[in-house]
C-alpha cells in the first residue's frame, strides 16, 4: 500500500519558516555578546559578520543567475532592493549591534521586538493592513509579557540603558519598514533572489563603510572571537535571511512578525543558561504571557 508524501500547504509552510528562522536569529545576540567579550566592538563585528557572508550571497546570487532567474528581476527594481538592504541589513543591524553594547541580550531581544506592532501600525496607516481582533488580542498578551520583562531589566541594568534601548528601538523601527516595503518586491522577484541581492548589497555597504570611516588598521580577532563570528554570519545571518524572506511571501508581514515574538523567549533561555544572565519571576511571568499569546494565534490559523 502507498502512502503519500507530506506536503505542507503555503501557510503552515510560512509558519515553519518564520519559527526556525526567528529561533536562528535568536542565537544572533549571544553570539555577538560573546565576540563582545573577545574584545571586539559594533563596527569590527558587523564589518566581519558582513564579509563572512558576502561570499555566501554571491556564490547564491550567481547560481540564480545562471538559472536565469535574474529574468524576474528589473532595473527600476534595484534601487529598492538597494534601499531596503541598507535599512534592513545594514541601518538595523548597526543600531541593534550599538545597543547590545550597554545592554543585556535579553532586554535587547525584547526591545527589538516591538517591530511586529510597529508592523501592524505602520501597515494600518500607511497600507490599509487590516488588524482582526484576535490578532489585536494576541498582541496585547505577547507584548504585555514582554513588557513585563523589559521593564525588570530596566531596573537590573545601569548605566547606558536609555542608550541601549532607543538604539535597539531604532533597528526596529527600520526593519518594519524592510517588511513592509519588501513584500510586494519579494512576491515579484522571488525570495531567493531578493534575499541575495539585498545582503549582497548591504554587506557591500558595511565594507565601505567600515573601510572609509573606521578603517583596518588595529583590527585585532582572537580564534575564538573568528569562531563565534563564523557562526554569526552563517547560522544567525545567511539561513534564517532566506528563512524570513520566504515566510514573508507566504504569510505576510504581519503575521511573520507575530511569530516573530517567539524570539525573546529563545535568546532569553539561551542568554541565562549561557551568559549567566538574571532570570527572576518577573521573567517566568512575562514568558507565561508571550507563550499565552503565541497560542492564541496558533488556535487562530486553525
Amino acid at each position: 500500500m502507498m502512502t503519500r508524501p507530506l506536503t505542507l500547504s503555503p501557510i503552515h509552510l510560512g509558519m515553519l519558516l518564520a519559527t526556525f528562522g526567528t529561533a536562528l536569529f535568536s542565537l544572533k545576540s549571544i553570539f555577538i555578546k560573546l565576540a563582545y567579550l573577545e574584545g571586539l566592538n559594533t563596527d569590527s563585528v558587523l564589518m566581519l559578520r558582513m564579509a563572512i557572508s558576502l561570499p555566501i550571497y554571491l556564490g547564491i546570487l550567481l547560481w540564480l543567475i545562471r538559472r536565469q532567474a535574474h529574468s524576474a528581476v528589473q532595473p527600476a527594481q534595484l534601487p529598492m532592493i538597494l534601499l531596503l538592504g541598507f535599512l534592513g541589513y545594514f541601518l538595523a543591524s548597526w543600531l541593534d549591534l550599538k545597543g547590545l553594547e550597554t545592554i543585556s541580550a535579553q532586554l535587547e531581544r525584547l526591545t527589538l521586538f516591538t517591530y511586529p506592532i510597529l508592523v501592524a501600525l505602520l501597515g494600518a496607516l500607511f497600507f490599509k493592513t487590516p488588524i482582526t481582533a484576535k490578532v489585536g488580542l494576541s498582541l496585547l498578551i505577547t507584548y504585555g509579557g514582554l513588557w513585563v520583562v523589559f521593564y525588570q531589566e530596566l531596573q537590573l541594568i545601569g548605566d547606558g540603558t536609555v542608550f541601549g534601548t532607543v538604539m535597539v528601538f531604532l533597528a526596529a523601527l527600520s526593519f518594519s519598514v524592510y517588511v513592509l516595503l519588501g513584500k510586494r518586491i519579494i512576491h515579484q522577484t522571488g525570495s531567493l533572489m531578493f534575499t541575495a541581492l539585498a545582503m549582497t548589497s548591504s554587506s557591500v555597504i558595511t565594507l565601505i563603510y567600515f573601510s572609509v570611516w573606521v578603517g583596518f588598521t588595529g583590527l585585532e580577532v582572537t580564534q575564538m572571537a573568528w569562531g563565534w563570528l563564523i557562526l554569526l554570519a552563517i547560522f544567525s545571518t545567511v539561513i534564517p535571511s532566506f528563512m524570513i524572506a520566504e515566510a514573508i511571501a507566504l504569510i505576510g508581514p504581519t503575521q511573520t512578525g507575530i511569530l516573530g515574538t517567539l524570539g525573546p523567549i529563545f535568546t532569553i533561555l539561551l542568554a541565562v543558561w549561557w551568559l549567566n544572565e538574571p532570570f527572576g519571576l518577573a521573567h517566568l511571568i512575562g514568558l507565561s504571557l508571550v507563550i499565552s499569546g503565541v497560542l492564541l494565534l496558533t488556535l487562530k490559523n486553525r
